[in-house]
């Protein structure tokens, strides 16, 4: 019999795979869609929308991976996502087909969100993934009887083992989905005659869902204003206690669960879990702290490490590129646009994907092995006062690599406050682009000594930009946490897994998806900024452009030496620099920047560096018309060290100087790739904007404090 083939003008069955958080739900999308993936945008929210496309036999099905949630009671931006969808209040995101991943080892937890989505009367089938957990757990499930009890299809899986994921696919593919009219009779804990307007406003024929929308609509933004005020008004029209009927419901939920659970579930033996022994370690208010610890000295290292040599090809391949379209093209404005512009941009963009691919599959291995649970049960204590969650480790600490992939890594924060909160201060974190700046300045003013023999002056002045940094991050997060207002309650309510073997097929491709939402999504803003600031420095008044030009050329045909007409040209560059649009920018704001120390030319750093911050070393290079390699820092130091103040007569970089510019970079947002990426976290310029206004404000009264307190 030949294969069918779906017609492409019919439009693909949609499957919405839901569970609780750490269920495998992840896994089995993955397994399902492979690379077919794409990541969206939810109205209303910052949570992304992962869709895979499934074929099988012919046919085609739109798979949507929802945020996990332990139940229909929303608390979170993520769980709000779930809960409207499967409510089914928006047409476009209203699946055809319910999946419910079920951990196998907690079977009760994953049945309280089941039989809500029964009570929503939709079609739905039951996947108990880590049965092979179960078995090593003495755990026996019958299945017959548990479908009895449902009365909706029910598979056993082993994801991580690809075992059952065939059947998964046969019973999408038979549309093996079925409805069972009510888990609970909504009469048991609120009128039903009460939900008769919500159901005509809303066209529902479903109780549960009208009652759903009464009691948690108002929180869900994707609704209409009007239809949300609706809803308001109806409440307080009807003056009954929501919060008592949501308890009720609770209640008799998981007193039904129980019962069904003492029919179903067979512990054969009992018999000590071995987590528990590592646990003791993991989870120790001492040695666990010290595991963490490691852990990330292990990771970071290898990220540094391991991320160096592709950076350094891919800066090698970018800068070669330049230089051969340059060299082979003729002279002109495209050909500068390429090789200065556009190569260079792009060159930014994919240089960062070294760090943000190991940064991430070293985040899913320890996600997929369990211990990523334990790291947050660990510190939200620590975080919590600060208005930070116990999840806003891992952006903080990614942030001392790399501010873009801990911004994105903040996603996994469902508090809206928090996560805002997470995505405003892990920019504060001194990043590795910080470096370069720290390392230069520190050279030029901090005398290479030790004290008590061992103590490096240097090393401590470097380590104390990093506390700076972790001091601002703390009091900013605090002050967040006072003005930023919000209905979400926060708590910490994290499973801790069975520890597991990472599956590595999931870790690449989470690698490659993070990868290609950077570069698909906040490559296209960095790219147009890079283009802009070539425009600008290679752009002046036409007059002064081209006379500027033209003496050099004449000094050119009068030189001796190749020696000689490379230092016309340098000084050329720095005149040309001067007087670009970029030039006169920095010449504008000389006057607010004089009281930090610094002079026009530091301004045109500042400027530029925004590209960057480690652009501030290269620049300053050219702009102060330095000979030789600019990535000599021996070299940049010697000359910086020479420079004078032609009104003051001291040094340019003195003591004063140097040091309110190290701390104007701790604090700066000097880095478009990052404000970049926090618009596409955020969804919009709002937060970015605020974001860079602050750092800035921040990064100068406290580069102004310290050069009047040393000068």
């Amino acid at each position: 019999m030949p294969e069918q083939t779906q017609s492409p003008l019919v439009k693909p069955l949609k499957i919405a795979i839901i569970g609780n958080p750490n269920v495998g739900k992840s896994t089995i999308f993955n397994q399902l869609t492979g690379l077919s993936q794409k990541i969206g945008n939810y109205p209303g929210v910052t949570v992304d929308k992962k869709i895979g496309m499934m074929n099988y036999q012919g046919s085609t099905y739109e798979i949507i991976d929802l945020p996990g949630t332990y139940s229909l009671y929303p608390n979170s931006e993520d769980e709000i996502i779930a809960h409207r969808v499967l409510n089914q209040l928006s047409e476009v995101e209203r699946p055809d087909y319910v999946l419910m991943v079920i951990d196998s080892l907690q079977l009760s937890r994953g049945m309280f969100l089941a039989s809500q989505l029964i009570d929503l009367g939709l079609n739905l089938a039951l996947v108990l993934n880590m049965s092979d957990l179960a078995e090593k757990h003495d755990l026996e499930i019958k299945g017959f009887e548990l479908f009895k009890a449902l009365g909706v299809p029910i598979l056993n899986t082993d994801a991580r083992g690809s075992k059952g994921l065939e059947q998964i696919r046969e019973l999408i593919h038979q549309k093996n989905f079925s409805k069972k009219s009510q888990f609970l009779q909504v009469d048991d804990f609120i009128d039903s005659s009460l939900l008769q307007d919500i159901k005509e406003k809303f066209d529902l024929s479903n109780d549960y869902q009208a009652y759903q929308i009464l009691r948690f609509g108002l929180k869900d933004k994707g609704l209409p204003l009007e239809k949300r005020q609706w809803v308001k008004n109806k409440i307080d029209s009807l003056n009954i206690n929501l919060e008592s009927a949501q308890l009720e419901e609770t209640k008799l939920r998981y007193r039904k669960i129980t019962g069904i659970i003492e029919k179903v579930l067979v512990k054969k033996e009992d018999r000590k879990v071995s987590s528990n022994t590592i646990d003791k370690i993991i989870l120790h208010p001492v040695f666990g702290y010290l595991v963490f610890a490691s852990i990330l000295l292990v990771i970071f290292q290898a990220i540094f490490a391991w991320a160096t040599v592709p950076m350094d090809l891919i800066d090698g391949v970018f800068a070669d590129l330049g230089t051969w379209v340059s060299t082979v093209l003729p002279e002109g404005v495209l050909t500068s646009l390429l090789a200065e512009g556009i190569i260079p941009g792009i060159g930014g963009i994919v240089i960062f994907i070294p760090q943000i691919a190991l940064l991430f599959g070293f985040l899913a291995i320890l996600e997929d092995t369990g211990y990523m649970s334990r790291v947050v049960f660990l510190m939200d204590r620590w975080m919590r006062p600060f208005g930070l969650h116990g999840k806003s480790i891992v952006p903080l600490v990614s942030g001392v690599a790399c501010a873009i992939p801990g911004v994105m890594a903040a996603r996994n924060i469902g508090n809206w406050k928090e996560k805002i909160i997470t995505i405003m201060v892990t920019p504060l974190m001194s990043c590795s682009a910080r470096l370069p700046v720290y390392i230069i300045l520190i050279g030029l003013v901090v005398p290479n000594e030790t004290v008590l023999g061992f103590i490096n002056l240097q090393a401590v002045a470097l380590l104390s930009l990093y506390l700076l940094g972790v001091i601002g991050v703390l009091f900013t997060a605090f002050g967040l946490k006072s003005i930023l207002k919000t209905d979400e309650k926060s708590f910490l309510m994290v499973e801790l897994p069975s520890y597991r073997t990472p599956r590595w097929k999931d870790v690449i491709i989470t690698m490659y998806n993070k990868s290609k939402t950077f570069v698909t999504e906040a490559g296209k803003v960095i790219l147009a900024i890079s283009i802009i600031l070539w425009v600008l420095g290679t752009y002046g008044p036409p007059e002064k452009m081209e006379e500027i030009r033209a003496e050099r050329d004449q000094k050119i045909e009068l030189a001796s030496s190749e020696v000689e007409i490379e230092e016309i040209r340098a000084e050329a560059s720095s005149d040309l620099l001067e007087n670009s649009f970029i030039g006169i920018m920095g010449r504008a704001i000389e006057p607010a920047i004089r009281p930090l120390g610094y002079d026009w030319k530091i301004g045109i750093a500042l400027i530029t560096s925004f590209a960057a911050r480690e652009v501030f070393v290269s620049t300053i290079a050219t702009i102060y018309s330095i000979g030789g390699d600019p990535e000599d820092d021996s070299t940049i130091r010697e000359k910086l060290n020479a420079q004078i103040n032609p009104v003051t007569g001291d040094k340019v970089f003195n003591k004063a100087t140097a040091f309110s510019l190290m701390v104007f970079y701790v604090f700066a947002m000097q880095c478009m790739s990052t404000l970049a990426i926090v618009y596409r976290e955020t969804k919009g310029w709002k937060w970015p904007l605020i974001q860079t206004v602050y750092m800035t404000a921040l990064a100068y009264i406290s580069a102004l404090i310290t050069y009047q307190i040393l000068s």
